[in-house]
């Protein structure tokens, strides 16, 4: 797969922005603070990395608050009505374990379950870090095809297609442009020659199939 250059990005001017499987809510908090007339919410199913960022978000601005954050506790099969159609863009970044089989596997329900929230003509944007060695086993375990661009191009944006998703750009992210997704994992995993980066960007659509 070649790598390149992206147009990974969060989306500039008005709207709102869904981050699944947040962690720790640092993408979140880094982007709202960067743009204040887009409004950001973190979703993951586990609340204990988020508890200290969800504590800051409401201090006074001069002490980190923000106003135009709000972090949510579910999975991605629970996800809230209330954000139904919502989402100018809805970003998973170094998803793991099941939000991991979801998006490179292109699991139907959990697929929809996105599409459910997100506006017409909504960005989903995925961001896959997998070390083919160090990460056999969970490889193994959730049954993961390698990301190759003829799976990506076919077999996967077929299944995207179903769900309401048009694949409209993927490739590998070269490490020069990590810091700009702004997560801690990111950061982490910066140097490590060995991981490699995938990135999908689709567009919503109306779903070819419905379970």
């Amino acid at each position: 797969m070649a790598t390149r250059s992206s147009s990974l990005s969060p989306l500039t001017g008005e709207g709102i922005v869904i981050d699944i499987g947040t962690g720790d809510g640092t993408f979140v908090y880094q982007c709202a603070r960067g743009n204040p007339h887009k409004f950001y919410i973190g979703i993951d199913p586990n609340p204990r990395p988020l508890e200290k960022l969800s504590e800051k978000i409401h201090r006074k601005p001069a002490k980190g608050g923000l106003p135009n954050v709000l972090f949510v506790q579910s999975a991605i099969e629970d996800l809230p009505s209330e954000l139904d159609g919502v989402a100018d863009e809805v970003h998973v970044h170094f998803p793991w374990g099941g939000l991991l089989r979801v998006v490179a596997t292109g699991d139907q329900t959990a697929l929809l379950n996105l599409r459910r929230i997100c506006a017409p003509d909504g960005v989903l944007e995925i961001v896959i870090g997998i070390d083919q060695e160090r990460d056999r086993t969970e490889i193994e375990r959730l049954g993961l095809e390698p990301l190759t661009p003829d799976f990506l191009d076919h077999e996967l944006a077929a299944r995207y297609q179903a769900a309401g998703f048009e694949i409209i750009e993927s490739g590998v992210l070269p490490q020069s442009e990590w810091p700009r997704l702004k997560t801690s994992w990111a950061k982490r995993l910066r140097g490590n020659e060995a991981r490699t980066l995938v990135y999908i960007v689709a567009q919503a659509t109306e779903a070819t199939s419905h379970l």
